[in-house]
This record gives structure tokens, sequence and C-alpha cells, in this order.
């Protein structure tokens, strides 16, 4: 906040109130003031008073209110007197003073621009002048983070997370509704998928460890810049909505790891659902029972291999050999066969997904 919008407002009002008016900061510093030799002063009487207070505060000879955030007041507006007369210039400053900072914070505050730009609720062109304005660098590497929160809880996530990240310089712990908490993380430019992945499970094991709130994280690419925050959040977003769907068993999904999934949820599902119709027999896929479909889940983990699969799944190899033929005459696909396999896989991946029916961004 800038101590010299304060001391235009209070130098326009010097003429209108007849009495030494001003504002004091947390510290009891006099940082604006209509008598410009006691700008500096140090106020320390009554400050918890003061602070503390919703109304006004009368502390030698003067009357003072503070101002500013709800919970934590950053200010204090001062006026010289007790009386009715200094009462009444107070409410008015206090009012004026309150509405300034706060037009002057959603203009300027760089939570808010983030927040903005993550969005999409500025225009591209206005990114690169407002970033100027507010000194941001505009080199650095950043990437997103998004924290779903899956069960409600009496703890503030939001400042757990701020807590963990306290320097907001370079870190931004942004609302995005009830449940979604987005994390602009500054990075180092050589960082590592593995180094991000180790970030968000910190996150993840502080809020389920210390404070039993289960969550979710996703993670975009990281950028450089500012500009392509929104693609990085956008990620992010993807991630955990197609993690939904392939990785239910995964807590941390990251959208560079996502592979072929990511390929899937892009296409439209009138092509998915065409694909399924050429690639199998009309009702053939819904006549593979969940035994068959674990069978066949087995001998993908197990790189096609039919004597290891029969190894891990505790049947004989022969067992195997005439599941594997079933499924053949059912779908027209051999599962031992490399390129057949690679169909079958991306066609129950592709029938999850429809099954899922996963929002897109």
């Amino acid at each position: 906040m800038s101590n010299r919008l304060f001391q235009g407002i209070i130098h326009q009002m010097r003429d209108v109130v007849d009495r030494n008016i001003g504002v004091i900061d947390e510290t009891g510093a006099v940082i604006s003031c209509s008598d410009l030799s006691r700008i500096g002063e140090i106020r320390t009487n009554n400050l918890v008073s003061i602070f503390s207070s919703a109304t006004s505060v009368s502390s030698d000879g003067y009357l003072y209110q503070s101002f500013g955030s709800h919970m934590h007041p950053e200010y204090a507006v001062f006026v010289e007197g007790e009386d009715v007369v200094a009462q009444n210039y107070i409410g008015v400053l206090g009012v004026s003073l309150s509405s300034i900072k706060q037009f002057y914070d959603e203009k300027y505050d760089r939570s808010n621009f983030i927040k903005n730009i993550i969005l999409d609720n500025i225009l591209p062109g206005d990114i690169y002048l407002k970033a100027r304005e507010l000194h941001f660098n505009n080199e650095s590497s950043r990437v997103v983070l998004l924290i779903r929160l899956l069960d409600k809880n009496d703890v503030s996530v939001f400042d757990v997370i701020q807590n963990l990240f306290p320097d907001k310089t370079k870190d931004f712990v942004i609302n995005i509704s009830e449940s979604d908490i987005a994390l602009v993380k500054e990075i180092k430019s050589d960082v590592e998928g593995k180094d991000l992945e180790k970030l968000a499970r910190s996150i993840s094991d502080a809020l389920s460890s210390e404070f039993y709130t289960h969550a979710l994280v996703g993670i975009g690419t990281p950028v450089v810049g500012v500009k392509d925050l929104a693609r990085s959040f956008k990620e992010a977003q993807v991630a955990l909505e197609v993690g939904k769907v392939f990785d239910t068993e995964r807590n941390i999904v990251s959208y560079e790891h996502l592979g072929i999934a990511r390929l899937i949820y892009q296409l439209p599902t009138t092509l998915c659902e065409m694909f399924l119709k050429e690639i199998f027999k009309v009702g053939s896929i819904e006549t593979l029972d969940q035994e068959t479909l674990f069978t066949i889940q087995r001998f993908f983990e197990n790189n096609l291999n039919v004597s290891e699969t029969s190894r891990k799944l505790f049947v004989h190899r022969n067992t195997l050999v005439y599941r594997l033929e079933k499924i053949k005459k059912l779908t027209g696909l051999d599962l031992r066969e490399f390129d057949d396999a690679i169909v079958f896989k991306v066609a129950l991946m592709v029938k999850k997904y429809l099954d899922a029916n996963p929002v897109k961004y």
C-alpha cells in the first residue's frame, strides 16, 4: 500500500478539516499527516486497543480508528481532539480511507493480478503493462499447482497453505472455489518433474497428517513469465480431471505424465463412440466380466508375457491361454499380438473415459 496515496488524501482534507489528522501503521509510526513535521513519529500508546477495536479509541488527546482487512487491520486514522466533532471527522475519514485502500488493493494487488491471469479475466495486452506496474520479474519460471479438497474441515486450508509458502513476493495462494485452491509457485528454471511431485506430496502430507484433510494435487507444466500461467492452471485442472478417470488411486497427478490419457481426454465423445463401434463387435466389450477384465489388466502390466502373467495370477499357463483365446473370439483382438494389444488398451481407456463423463476445461 502506497503511503503517498494516504498522504494525498490527507493533504486534500487538510483545508476542510480544521484539526491535525493522519494515519499510523501497525507499529504506531505516523506514515501520513496534515502536519508534515509529524511524519515518522512513533505512537505506541494503546496500540493493541486501537487495532483490535471495531470502534474509535481515544488516546493522548486524539481519536484513533483502525481500518483495512476485517480480520487484521493494517492502519489506523487519527484526528486531534476527543469531542463530538472529532468523532464525526474520524468516522468520515475512516470510511474514505478504507474505501481508497480497497480500491487500490483491487487495482494493484499482486494476488488479485495473478488470479485474473489464471482465470483469463485480463486481456493479454494488459498483462505486460500490469506486470511492469507491479514490478513482476517476467523472466522467472513459475508453475501452478491446483489443490482440490475432498472433504470439509473446520481448519482454514487456505491459511494453512499460505503459511507453508509465506513469501508473498514469489508465491501466491489463491482461492478458486470452495474446494479448489491454486498455488502459483516460483521455481528454478532447471526444476525436474520429480521435484514438483515431491513439493505436491509435501502439501498433501501436511494437510493429511496435521489437519486430517484429504486433498488431490494437480500439477501444470512450468512456464516462463506470467502470460502463460493460465495455460499451466488449465493443465493442472486437466490433470485432476484425467486422474479422476484413469488414475483413481493417485492423489498427485502431473500433466506431463498423463500420457495417452491426455490425448483421449481431448477427443470429442462422438469420435470416441465411433472408435469403439469400429473396433468391437456390437455389445462385445460389455460381455467381458470382471474376472476377464482383471486378467487383461494383469496381462498388460506384465508386458504381454503369458508365463509371467499366469504366475502372478496363480493359474496354469494353459488356463491363461484359454482365457486369451476366449477374448479373441469375443472381440476379434488377439492380445498376444502387440498391435491388437495397443488397440485393446486404448479402447478400454476410451470406454472408461466415456463412462466417467469428466468435466472439460
